[in-house]
């Protein structure tokens, strides 16, 4: 079996720090086979936020990919945000956007953040250049893996109480479930779920991480785990404090 731990918006300068803790104990303790963040590391990108969080990705000793989140792009500061908007996680560059190839199953990743659009900067965004990156990384998958996209935003929206409102998101999923993926891993909205939508028969899971921040909305805080076996797998929402993990109910999409 292997196991993933999807992890998002853990906001460094607004951390949990209790929670950030626990993650890392466990990580420690039951050694899963990577660890996916999917964007959102630091709250204003700001240079000791962003030292905090490499330094705690780091300490995690496994294989990491790390998505870049729209709080991790300097807000106030436009010559960084326009020509130098990645310069503060050039201490872990490697690990930016990283495709990762386990047995069984590819992390493949989608740009959806953008350094300035006409509308509010913080939604979502899949460029057609970004798009066809990610398509031209799953061809050269493997043909006995299972394909999880990762990114920030989820592209179709969830039943959440903050949204995403991801521009091109629909064709980008609708391009994603046509070329084989199985999943797509995303943060942003700061509550989990687990959505499958179908597309031209082809069926495509839309799975969200919580938050290990102060800044939760209707749940505490939380990571997923990813246990993938036999082709098929679950996810478990791992609950910070004295509510009980569980599996993450499966949704299915409005038709």
């Amino acid at each position: 079996m292997i196991r993933l731990f999807h992890v998002s918006d853990v906001h460094f300068g607004r951390e949990n720090h209790a929670a950030v803790a626990w993650f890392e104990s466990l990580v420690h303790t039951e050694r899963p086979d990577a660890v996916v963040m999917t964007g959102d590391l630091t709250m204003r990108a700001r240079s000791a936020e962003f030292d905090a969080g490499l330094a705690w990705l780091k300490r995690l000793g496994v294989p990491v990919t790390v998505e870049v989140g729209n709080h991790d792009l300097p807000l106030y500061n436009l010559f960084r945000r326009f020509l130098r908007p990645y310069h503060r996680y050039h201490k872990i560059e490697r690990l930016i956007e990283k495709p990762l190839d386990l047995p069984g199953v590819a992390i493949v990743p989608l740009v959806t953040t953008v350094r300035f659009q006409f509308r509010n900067w913080s939604k979502g965004y899949v460029s057609g250049h970004q798009l066809r990156k990610t398509l031209r990384l799953i061809e050269a998958v493997p043909a006995d893996r299972q394909i999880f996209i990762a990114c920030h935003h989820p592209l179709i929206e969830a039943d959440t109480q903050a949204t995403s409102d991801t521009r091109r998101g629909q064709q980008a999923f609708e391009a994603l479930a046509r070329a084989g993926a199985s999943a797509v891993l995303t943060g942003h909205v700061h509550d989990p779920f687990d959505v499958v939508h179908e597309v031209s028969g082809h069926k495509l899971r839309m799975i969200g991480a919580g938050t290990l921040s102060e800044r939760t909305r209707a749940m505490p805080p939380s990571f997923n785990e990813i246990r993938i076996e036999d082709g098929s797998f679950d996810v478990v929402l791992r609950n910070f404090g004295e509510k009980a993990d569980t599996v993450l109910p499966q949704e299915e999409a409005p038709a």
